[in-house]
């Protein structure tokens, strides 16, 4: 008698606003960045909706009027900024919301789950993310912003299907905002919104998200509704 396997899923998030609490840093960041290239600094909420975006088409949204080169340069400044920032403050530099580490540790603990990551970092962001958590080993596909278009594309998540050879219906988006729950559904498959990041649950819904949770406990129960159900 032939056992049958038990049908993989994919897990896939978003990092920042997500599973990393990287707001205030990300705005300090911005600060000095828009400082260095002589622009005014936009007020943080115009720059936290907008984060999920890659950094050159995120730049472009807060400085309409700049020329390509203007951008170019800010962008190299901010690049630099984070590299410098993380090697400063290490784990400081990317510290998960509470609940975020319990979740993954929990994910990774079943055999047919597979973990992910699509986001709008830079692969080396994303690595010293993972590094300094010690989630190396956990998260089996990284699809990130210097390897793809920008959210909401679904390069990012068609990428991952194929690197796990997941279906699409095996398969769940999570993330805090409305470029994450647009790009799985380009892509063709479910989307989880989480509420402390940084766009309204409402603005989730209207994008495509199946449910928005409150909490990773909320998380944990509608991933498995999802692996017991499928699409």
């Amino acid at each position: 008698m032939t056992e049958t396997l038990p049908e993989l899923s994919l897990v896939i998030f978003d990092m920042d606003g997500t599973l990393v609490d990287s707001g205030s840093l990300i705005l300090e960041v911005f600060a000095r960045t828009f400082a260095t290239v002589g622009h005014p600094v936009p007020e943080p909420q115009d720059v936290l909706t907008l984060l999920g975006l890659s950094l050159p088409v995120l730049m472009a949204r807060l400085m309409p009027e700049a020329d390509a080169a203007t951008l170019a340069r800010a962008v190299a400044v901010h690049k630099a900024g984070f590299v410098a920032l993380r090697q400063e403050r290490g784990a400081a530099a990317a510290p998960l919301f509470a609940g975020a580490r319990a979740e993954i540790e929990r994910l990774a603990a079943i055999p047919e789950v597979l973990i992910g990551a699509a986001t709008g970092m830079a692969r080396r962001g994303l690595d010293h993310v993972l590094a300094v958590h010690g989630f190396e080993r956990a998260f089996v596909t990284r699809q990130c912003a210097d390897g793809h278009p920008s959210k909401p594309h679904p390069s990012m998540l068609e990428a991952a299907l194929a690197e796990t050879g997941v279906a699409a219906g095996r398969a769940v988006m999570i993330g805090d905002t409305t470029y994450d729950m647009e790009m799985a559904a380009n892509a063709g498959i479910a989307g989880i919104g989480v509420s402390w990041g940084h766009h309204r649950p409402a603005e989730l819904l209207a994008a495509g998200a199946r449910i928005v949770v409150e909490d990773f406990a909320g998380l944990a129960r509608a991933v498995d509704s999802f692996r017991e159900g499928g699409r």
